[in-house]
């Protein structure tokens, strides 16, 4: 088996890795929980929690400290994926200096974000997790928290969004040469953070559903680049692959929005956290490309007959076409494939 064979059927194989963690992509929506000042230590309470199956939620309940009185009864109701329970408290001594706990994260692989508004329009924001499932409210979150706390966000919005790295890994399928690598990357970076800052701010409107589905038909549009490349067939992503990078960069970006839009901004450090969360997606998608082409110079380097890992029975050819040049399609039909009925899912739902 020819190398390029070898490096083809990795790629597949880490598609495959990749299809099987957004299979368990229920288990990666964060839950959210919101409290908000309305008056001197009166809060309202959202608390969304992913849904587990019809009518049923993850068990996740809020711990509040023991000094909060319940002012209003919970009131939930499903909406799309997740259940939604809101409800007033109030906080005799304030809730500054308190802890505040997720009964039942350990038991999970969700994360929760929590976000603590005041009426001096102060923010403190925070991300638990299965390992530290409770925090402290702050009296005054400092800049170092927002940080932290978006530059994570950013980061894995990115590992965990299937999509963007799907169209990230087609892309590199088609790139040949390291200088046209590098400007696709930083065409796609460009774009996508353009329209993350405009649609964040406010200076730009799109509805979320048709740029998800529309996200989705950009992956099968570089998938079939990919195949008719293979073919002897070069299109437009592989002759210049920046422009298509860029154009579709823009769409991901407003998918970037939606997905911050979700968690909201600190009103006194929107600018910080804005540009952390884009430098936590970077990062993400450094990670991801560094990955598959060490994945790939590793590969690379076996000797060009080493076959020993593969079985006799595989055969050099299927019909009159070569195994090598399957090998080498199979990764673009099956994103392609993956990418359709994603774009049919997302449109039916419109």
């Amino acid at each position: 088996m020819t190398t390029k064979t070898q490096r083809s059927l990795a790629v597949f194989v880490l598609l495959g890795v990749l299809g099987a963690s957004s299979a368990k992509a229920h288990e990666l929506r964060p839950a959210y929980l919101e409290l908000r000042e309305t008056a001197p230590d009166t809060f309202d309470a959202l608390w969304k929690v992913p849904a587990a199956g019809e009518g049923m939620r993850l068990a996740l309940h809020v711990r509040l400290p023991e000094s909060c009185v319940i002012l209003t009864v919970p009131r939930g109701t499903f909406n799309g994926g997740a259940h939604l329970a809101r409800w007033r408290i109030q906080a005799p001594t304030g809730l500054a200096g308190e802890r505040i706990a997720i009964d039942g994260l350990t038991s999970t692989m969700t994360d929760v974000l929590v976000r603590v508004e005041r009426l001096d329009g102060t923010t403190q924001l925070a991300r638990l997790t299965p390992a530290d499932p409770s925090f402290l409210v702050e009296a005054s979150p400092g800049r170092l928290q927002v940080v932290r706390t978006y530059l994570a966000l950013g980061v894995e919005h990115i590992l965990t969004g299937i999509d963007h790295l799907l169209l990230v890994l087609a892309l590199l399928l088609i790139v040949r040469g390291r200088g046209r690598l590098v400007a696709t990357v930083t065409a796609f970076t460009v774009a996508h953070s353009f329209t993350l800052f405009a649609a964040t701010l406010g200076w730009v409107h799109v509805p979320g559903p048709p740029v998800e589905a529309t996200i989705a038909l950009s992956i099968a549009f570089v998938a079939a680049e990919v195949v008719h490349s293979l073919h002897g067939r070069p299109g437009l992503t592989a002759r210049a692959p920046w422009i298509v990078a860029f154009g579709f960069g823009l769409l991901h970006g407003f998918g970037f929005a939606g997905a911050l839009a979700e968690v909201g901004l600190p009103q006194k450090a929107i600018p910080l956290a804005l540009l952390m969360f884009n430098v936590g997606v970077e990062l993400g998608q450094l990670l991801f490309v560094m990955a598959a082409l060490m994945l790939r110079a590793g590969l690379g380097r076996l000797p060009p007959r080493a076959s020993w890992w593969v079985p006799r029975v595989v055969p050099r050819a299927i019909g009159t076409v070569p195994l090598a040049h399957w090998a080498r399609l199979v990764p673009a039909y099956a994103i392609g494939c993956v990418a359709m009925f994603w774009t049919i899912q997302r449109i039916a739902a419109l």
